[in-house]
């Protein structure tokens, strides 16, 4: 599992935004209150952020904790965006522990991160990734499932679906063929989408920015909690919120 956030708006520090809160992406990497699986997140992070007149996120992605890297706290302190997805990891057990395997992963204008896992995982999802091109199957970052869950997503988008349309269509692929935890943030710098499937999510407005979390960076006024098993669609003016059709608690790993 792992902790992740996005936030739209005006331009934020990465700092102000990730480091300095008091309950911040930085201290849900040793001390989460809301995971629901797992106690610390020190298997790698990364952020993924926009510049003006650059449609491309840049990104920044380690394999070391978030707190042990002292020169990301200088890039953070100096950076601002208007837009940034970012993950602190927690690896399952099995799976690779090398930067690759850190969110974001991007494509185009793209970011996305995933906050759970597939139970059964290669075996489970055989049948989806062979309905994949062979191209976009060699082009995995890792050997992970969170990697071949950005390629179906990225399949359906392709395709022309909407972002939420495309993380809705892969949780439901995924839970047809097995258990899992899809709690999926995916962003383009305007809009963000995002699921709650199997651990928490919470969102805040502010004048004209949004931050979509797994949990609240601070104990203050105006964070809601998304329900189990439901699609996010926001910019930072508005917010929609709206059940995953015909998934069900049994689908969703414990």
């Amino acid at each position: 599992m792992c902790r992740h956030l996005a936030y739209i708006g005006s331009p934020m520090p990465l700092a102000d935004l990730l480091l300095t809160p008091g309950h911040g992406l930085l201290t849900q990497s040793w001390a989460p209150r809301r995971q629901r699986n797992g106690t610390v997140n020190a298997d790698g992070f990364g952020v993924g952020w926009y510049a003006p007149g650059d449609p491309l996120p840049a990104r920044y992605r380690r394999a070391i904790p978030i707190w042990a890297d002292r020169s990301f706290a200088d890039v953070a302190r100096v950076t601002s965006s208007r837009a940034v997805l970012a993950a602190v990891r927690s690896a399952t057990s099995g799976m690779t522990q090398e930067e690759s395997a850190a969110a974001p992963y991007a494509s185009g204008p793209w970011l996305f991160s995933h906050n759970g896992r597939v139970e059964g995982w290669p075996d489970a999802l055989e049948g989806l990734a062979a309905g994949l091109p062979t191209s976009r199957l060699l082009a995995l970052e890792a050997q992970v499932d969170s990697a071949l869950l950005w390629a179906l997503v990225l399949e359906q988008l392709a395709g022309g679906d909407s972002a939420g349309d495309a993380l809705t269509h892969v949780v439901r692929s995924v839970t047809a063929a097995t258990s899992a935890r899809l709690n999926f943030l995916l962003t383009d710098g305007t809009h963000i989408a995002a699921t709650a499937a199997g651990d928490t999510l919470f969102w805040r407005t502010g004048p004209g920015s949004l931050v979509v979390a797994s949990e609240p960076s601070d104990d203050g006024p105006g964070w809601h909690e998304v329900p189990d098993n439901c699609l996010l669609t926001a910019t930072a003016d508005h917010v929609d919120i709206r059940p995953i059709p015909n998934l069900t608690k049994e689908q969703v790993a414990p």
